[in-house]
């Protein structure tokens, strides 16, 4: 049995009934809304954050139907921001796929995305809970403030990680983090339990950024040429970590050049050998693996032995996939 399989095997059940609910709203009378929705939820990828909401859940209670609706308002909204995205950095791929905007155009792009965080907001209300519609509006708003400061940092000569962490804190570990909380949330955690799943969540969350991170410097298969985050003008832990030490003035303002859009093909691949060659891959690894540590640390917490070792599973999943 696969580690995925492992990992999600306490709430199969769960996954299935989740599925189900998802795929029914991606049915539609109107032909062009039906093919782009068909085409963006095709892959079905591998439920990473549905997984985390129902084990979230089962740690303290069952996978009710209000667990259900929230797993699917969050993979919504997560779709939707995907899709703008892609819209944003003009990509014509998602992991390995076309994206939307490259299937139909810009416009019915945004307008998709807007239709999936209506959905999104649709399924939050039938939780039938005040607190997981606030956390829903929460996380759309934290989404595209990440989006808005990652832009704004173009025009930044701030090369700080603190900078760094704040975008993907927004980004990507917001998500993980209000998935965790909501399933313990909804499943009548306490306090403490719910603020302790949030935890889990985001540290996650950012070991799967920083895991991204580091394949875009050595694999394309993950829908992305390698060094394309430098190529859209991003500069992750491992080139600023590079460009922080002593001997790289000269590389600072290369990273800037890059970072406001202006450095070559020859010039960006001049900073990348340099992030490499500098140790910051295995700088961004040091990283990723206190986060992977603070996890299991926050793990001892729990009490569902069969939910312990799913989530340990998926903290190393996280952390070890290949793509």
């Amino acid at each position: 049995m696969s580690v995925l399989l492992r990992m999600q095997r306490p709430v199969e059940t769960g996954l299935e009934a989740f599925k189900a609910l998802f795929q029914s709203e991606v049915r539609h009378t109107n032909p062009l809304l039906r093919i782009a929705l068909e085409h963006v939820t095709r892959r079905g990828g591998k439920l990473m954050r549905p997984t985390l909401l129902l084990l979230s859940a089962r740690e303290v209670g069952e996978e009710s139907e209000s667990v259900m609706h929230a797993a699917v308002a969050l993979e919504m909204l997560h779709t939707a921001s995907l899709v703008h995205d892609d819209v944003v950095d003009e990509s014509d791929q998602r992991r390995g796929q076309r994206s939307v905007n490259a299937l139909m155009d810009n416009k019915a792009a945004v307008l998709v995305g807007d239709y999936l965080l209506s959905t999104a907001l649709k399924h939050a209300a039938q939780t039938g809970s005040n607190c997981m519609v606030e956390r829903v509006a929460w996380l759309g708003q934290t989404l595209s403030d990440g989006e808005l400061q990652q832009l704004a940092n173009i025009s930044s000569e701030d090369l700080s990680e603190d900078a760094y962490y704040d975008v993907i804190r927004k980004k990507t570990a917001s998500l993980f983090a209000v998935c965790a909380e909501g399933g313990a949330m909804l499943a009548g955690g306490t306090d403490r339990e719910v603020e302790r799943a949030r935890q889990l969540g985001e540290n996650i969350g950012i070991c799967f950024q920083l895991r991204d991170d580091i394949f875009d410097y050595y694999d394309a298969e993950v829908g992305k040429p390698t060094g394309n985050d430098m190529k859209e003008g991003k500069l992750t832990l491992p080139v600023l970590y590079a460009v922080s030490q002593p001997q790289a003035e000269d590389m600072r303002g290369l990273a800037l050049k890059v970072r406001s859009g202006e450095a070559s093909d020859a010039e960006i691949r001049r900073l990348v050998d340099f992030t490499k060659q500098q140790g910051g891959i295995e700088y961004a690894r040091q990283v990723m693996e206190e986060y992977r540590n603070r996890s299991f640390r926050l793990l001892e917490g729990y009490q569902n032995a069969e939910v312990v070792e799913a989530l340990r599973l998926y903290v190393d999943f996280v952390v070890d996939r290949s793509l």
